[in-house]
């Protein structure tokens, strides 16, 4: 039973010229232009072996031009290797750090007798999961059980106070209970936005302008969502830097299990959903798709493959969809 969780480049062709040996100035020329074009066509990213034959195999170069191209490429080969490595397109966020960045898991699955929550059974399962996920992507990742608001608090301030200026980005998953915009700690409730607001970018300075995601597995409300049949149709074919302001909320991503108003489903024995589907698509293709497509298909998957299964019939036969809310400014890939 399923239980639910409350709230070319142009090439120069070089001929030998065999009057000057290859010394005069226009072939000299020629030499340079090739070399630089050579340049430009590594630092776009392809692979250098296959320029350098294309290059190097003509047989019939006179030894004063291959010197010249042989000094000239050696410089451009090594420019190029770090241009490469270095370069980010602006629309993407820049993860060459020496860091991929923390990754705080708060798991509460028991609770005060006063808050009249019961026991999450199969969280365990989730924050297991998760942890061997977000490590393999790079993260150092922590995880904390059973924290009161107050400790979930200290433990996300303390983090927002830390120096993140070597790390790309941050994530905090929280596995509770939960109602709409609200957690529940193991002694009470607290709302979502006082722990994520530690990380705006007027409190957490060396997170400015980089990623801070929010993975929450918890219930937004009461309602049921008993889904509806659908037929099954065709598969879709598919120079200078001015100074500027960024809003404080920027580049903020929270994933939610559920949509506002209802449940979040969990499984005993397997774990929750929404956890099942992140850490399988993260396992798939964490490494290759950008964030965004990466979520896509978690709802995709929660969507069609999930169902509860239950003896009451109130919560027999549910769906569930989660959230996405994003305020992201770029691109986000978990590789360096």
């Amino acid at each position: 039973m399923d239980c639910v969780c409350w709230p070319p480049g142009r090439r120069w062709h070089l001929e030998k010229n065999t009057s000057c040996g290859g010394s005069c100035g226009i072939c000299a020329s020629y030499v340079t232009q090739m070399a630089d074009n050579q340049g430009c066509v590594e630092e776009q990213g392809i692979g250098n072996s296959a320029n350098e034959d294309s290059v190097d195999a003509k047989p019939d170069r006179s030894s004063s031009v291959l010197s010249l191209l042989s000094k000239k490429k050696k410089n451009v080969s090594e420019q190029s290797i770090k241009t490469t490595r270095d370069r980010v397109p602006t629309y993407q966020y820049n993860m060459n750090f020496e860091k991929m960045g923390k990754c705080i898991i708060i798991n509460n699955k028991n609770f005060d007798k006063v808050t009249g929550m019961g026991v999450r059974n199969g969280t365990d399962k989730d924050a297991e999961a998760l942890f061997k996920c977000f490590r393999s992507l790079g993260f150092d990742v922590t995880v904390h059980n059973d924290c009161s608001c107050a400790k979930m608090q200290n433990l996300l301030k303390k983090a927002s106070e830390e120096d993140h200026t070597n790390a790309a980005c941050f994530a905090c998953i929280l596995l509770s209970h939960g109602e709409e915009d609200l957690i529940y700690g193991k002694d009470g409730v607290t709302p979502i936005k006082d722990l994520t607001a530690h990380f705006r970018g007027d409190r957490c300075k060396t997170l400015l302008e980089k990623p801070k995601l929010f993975f929450i597995q918890a219930c937004r409300g009461t309602e049921l969502d008993d889904g509806i049949q659908a037929d099954s149709g065709p598969i879709n074919d598919t120079d200078a830097n001015p100074r500027y302001k960024i809003p404080v909320e920027a580049d903020f991503l929270f994933a939610y299990s559920t949509v506002p108003g209802y449940y979040s489903w969990r499984s005993p024995g397997r774990g929750s959903w929404f956890v099942q589907a992140l850490c399988s698509i993260l396992e798939e293709h964490g490494k290759d798709l950008e964030i965004m497509q990466i979520l896509t298909r978690v709802n995709d998957r929660v969507a069609r493959h999930f169902e509860s299964h239950s003896d009451d019939p109130r919560f027999h036969e549910k769906k569930q969809i989660p959230c996405v809310v994003s305020m992201l400014t770029k691109e986000l890939y978990f590789s360096h």
